[in-house]
């Protein structure tokens, strides 16, 4: 598989590539779906583990509900049903019979259901059930689950016709606490991104056109590909009363008075992990964070010298046995000792290429000096500091801060990606459209502009400036929390406007 100078030329080809020489998933024979190898899904579980103890430090807990919803629940929400309607899955039949040597369905369900795309209405459904009074709140619940969007234009981890992810869903006696509830998971989201996945993120509100169907506020957190595409990497919904009401979620208050529950839902999903291909992989392969890493350090001994085979093996076990007794951020550290029966330069690239953080090489001439030969996966487009020679003891003493220090250098390099690659100067829209429409006068105008990634700039809200966007194939990415307050021209209309936009094509 092709990588090196092509992540310029045709990034979704790099992209496509980075996966398969790192061996994280392909294509299923099932149309539109993936099968996650184990490198892939020892990622997501590393993901799945450090989201699921953020989300039950907020004092929520795991549930499970079905994947079948009856089509009458998405009825009673007519704005979600349609925001949902050309991507849902339908079952109409069980049972299968054979007619003319061919197997046909057989019996007619008496009501069609929906696979999973969302949880919304069958959640809320028991929630009714659960709540009475105001004792009975809030209902603070999470589950992880596979979800079926039919997608047209299937890609591996972006976009699948089935998914994994998880989806928080709560229920609360006002207003105040259920927005509260909303702003405080998308920031669970955005530590989770920034600090276990070193990818930053830029968090807001999105613009009403964008919102989640049947939502009164959708709160996002958009991340920086290298392209400089945007990808959202999670949001989370402020449902108002909108859900309450269709599936009756009503309770007692303390004025003994009865009233609607405040609904909130939230979610990420297996998009994360091309996220963090898309933010950290390079021409050689995938780089993996030290935190979601499923082996940090993998050992591979080299085995060529049969007279001292078993020395060697022992001498790879005995530093495996120490490195296991060492912690990297609050765990011990994963170690893999890879002793198949394969030529140990091509065991080495092999971890190169999924990104193991770092990787060791044991070799007679380490025995007798007990030491080892270790290479910085995150350094490997640089040979003074890739290959690193130290002393047994002396490395596993300093393992812990060694992966501290590559897990911070990985969020370095992408935050300064993120900050070089956010555009403040463009404030007409002519310079707007000359810049998203990748003019050749514009660049020869501004020889230190950087690739087409992110505006940010002024917007007026009406109505047909979203149709100037979709021309341009462009859209608003988030409305930040943090406004100037500033007067200026809205960049598609040139009216004034005092809004604050981020402004990006996106995955």
């Amino acid at each position: 598989m092709a990588l090196k100078n092509i992540r310029e030329e045709n990034y979704p080809e790099w992209y496509q590539n980075v996966i398969a020489v790192a061996d994280m998933a392909e294509v299923s024979s099932s149309p539109g779906c993936m099968v996650i190898k184990p490198w892939g899904y020892g990622i997501w579980e590393r993901i799945q583990r450090l989201l699921d103890e953020k989300i039950k430090e907020t004092n929520h807990e795991n549930c499970y509900f079905p994947m079948f919803i009856p089509l009458s629940y998405f009825q009673k929400e007519a704005e979600h049903v349609e925001g949902f309607a050309k991507e849902m899955a339908v079952v109409t039949h069980s049972r299968l019979t054979m007619v003319d040597g061919k197997l046909v369905p057989a019996s007619p369900l008496e009501e069609p259901l929906i696979v999973r795309p969302t949880s919304e209405t069958i959640i809320a459904d028991s929630f009714s059930k659960w709540v009475h009074s105001y004792r009975d709140l809030p209902v603070m619940i999470n589950q992880w689950a596979n979800v079926v969007r039919w997608e047209m234009r299937p890609r591996l981890f972006l976009r699948t016709r089935e998914f994994l992810w998880q989806e928080g869903h709560t229920a609360h006696s006002n207003f105040i606490e259920a927005e509260k509830e909303a702003e405080t998971m998308l920031y669970v989201y955005k530590d989770l991104c920034e600090n276990d996945m070193a990818m930053p993120v830029l968090t807001g509100k999105k613009p009403e056109y964008d919102k989640f169907p049947g939502a009164v506020n959708t709160y996002c957190i958009e991340a920086m590909m290298q392209d400089g595409r945007s990808l959202q990497a999670g949001t989370s919904h402020f449902l108002g009363q909108n859900f309450a009401k269709s599936a009756d979620i009503k309770f007692v208050n303390q004025n003994n008075e009865q009233e609607y529950a405040y609904t909130t839902s939230w979610g990420v999903s297996t998009r994360l992990i091309g996220g963090l291909i898309m933010t950290h992989a390079d021409d050689e392969g995938m780089v993996v964070p030290p935190k979601l890493a499923p082996y940090q350090v993998v050992i591979i001994p080299l085995l060529k010298d049969k007279a001292r085979e078993e020395e060697i093996l022992a001498y790879a076990n005995k530093l495996k046995d120490a490195l296991k007794d060492a912690s990297f951020g609050g765990e011990k550290v994963r170690v893999k000792l890879d002793n198949r029966l394969k030529d140990g330069v091509d065991k080495m690239w092999e971890w190169t290429r999924k990104g193991a953080p770092i990787i060791i090489e044991v070799g007679p001439k380490d025995l007798d000096k007990n030491a080892l030969l270790w290479r910085n996966r995150l350094n490997i487009n640089d040979k003074n500091t890739w290959k690193n020679f130290e002393g047994f003891d002396e490395f596993v003493n300093s393992v812990s801060d060694k992966l501290s220090l590559i897990q911070n250098t990985m969020f370095e390099r992408a935050q300064e990606r993120l900050n070089n690659n956010i555009r403040t100067d463009i404030k007409t829209p002519e310079e707007f459209r000359e810049y998203f429409s990748n003019s050749n006068v514009y660049l020869e105008n501004n020889k230190n502009a950087p690739k087409v990634s992110f505006v940010k700039g002024k917007w007026c809200g009406d109505d047909e400036t979203i149709e100037t966007l979709k021309e341009l194939r462009i859209t608003i990415r988030a409305i930040p929390f943090e406004q100037s307050g500033e007067e200026g021209v809205c960049l598609i209309s040139g009216k004034k406007a005092t809004l604050d936009v981020i402004y990006a094509r996106s995955y």
